[in-house]
């Protein structure tokens, strides 16, 4: 029996990418995957130049031995959110997991861009698209892991520390689902419900191995154009992070943390696609000679016990 036989899971932002992998890995797990986006087949997502569409990635899941389920759901749009979660409540009667990997940033961090000199509206897009999405999903999805008491909330990030990310946009964006998931921990605190965020390495998705002009057969000549890239993981190595936390009766230990996918694979023993295990802080460490700056225990001490917790302890009231 695979460890997530059974378990229902959605993952939003599944066309491509981490959440790609993440899908086709809770699939190799046993699971039925809920696989959401916004670009099907003769239709793209608008500005979006890309072919990996929904229904490839639910078959991806199916043929690693799950049950892969194509939704077009614009996550930006609260009705067709809402409509999911009640067609998952209809079908499948509950929901074991949510991956929270909605993005569509790529054309819009202007990395190495001062603040001053980058656009506004692209901060704003990105908020939307990555952040405001990721809270609507969670208002509609999370109410079926509470019937049940049960389940785990997954927020997709970009780096297991709290140090600057390159530009004010992204920085912003991807500390706020880190943020995400260690605030809805909070007022999961009572429940069985688990909320915390993972990160892959340097990822060798789809596109960027076509930035790199390489394919994945072939993707260590990507090194040329970038040295780090030989660190580089498939989104299938961030998969399984997901599917062994999925899978791990004691998964709430971590409620509220970010980790990241190098740090999982050491714990719980998968590999990447190829038996390797990469190991992004080793290599930050090796490559630089500096300490890689990780989210541990010190990092996180001023974000618990606020004046809210202490001075309203019960709340918020369930």
């Amino acid at each position: 029996m695979k460890p997530l036989e059974g378990r229902i899971a959605l993952v939003a932002g599944a066309t491509r990418g981490a959440g790609r992998g993440i899908a086709t890995m809770l699939g190799e797990a046993g699971a039925t995957v809920y696989c959401t986006g916004r670009s099907v087949r003769g239709r793209p997502a608008s500005g979006e130049n890309r072919p990996e569409t929904i229904e490839e990635t639910a078959e991806l899941v199916t043929a690693r031995g799950g049950k892969g389920i194509a939704v077009r759901v614009d996550h930006s749009v609260e009705a067709e959110v809402e409509a999911l979660c009640q067609r998952i409540r209809a079908e499948a009667g509950r929901l074991d997991v949510l991956v929270n990997d909605i993005w569509g940033g790529e054309s819009l961090a202007e990395l190495g861009v001062p603040f001053w000199k980058q656009s506004a509206q692209n901060a704003r897009l990105m908020f939307e698209r990555a952040i405001v999405t990721h809270v609507i999903t969670s208002r509609h999805a999370v109410p079926l892991m509470l019937e049940r008491d049960r389940g785990l909330i997954v927020e997709v990030t970009d780096g297991d520390h709290f140090g600057y990310r390159g530009a004010l946009a992204y920085d912003v964006t991807k500390m706020a689902v880190i943020r995400l998931a260690f605030a809805m921990s909070r007022d999961l605190r009572r429940t069985n419900v688990t909320a915390l965020a993972v990160t892959p390495g340097f990822l060798r998705s789809e596109e960027m191995l076509d930035g790199f002009g390489v394919k994945e057969a072939n993707w260590r000549d990507g090194a040329k154009v970038h040295p780090d890239f030989i660190a580089s993981e498939t989104p299938s190595f961030v998969g399984r992070a997901v599917a062994a936390l999925a899978a791990d009766p004691h998964v709430h230990q971590r409620a509220g943390r970010v980790v990241a996918s190098w740090t999982l694979a050491r714990e719980y023993g998968f590999t990447d696609l190829d038996g390797s295990q990469p190991h992004w802080a080793e290599y930050f460490e090796k490559t630089y000679g500096k300490r890689y700056p990780v989210a541990d225990d010190a990092a996180y001490s001023t974000w618990f016990g606020g004046p809210v917790e202490i001075a309203l302890p019960d709340w918020p009231v369930y």
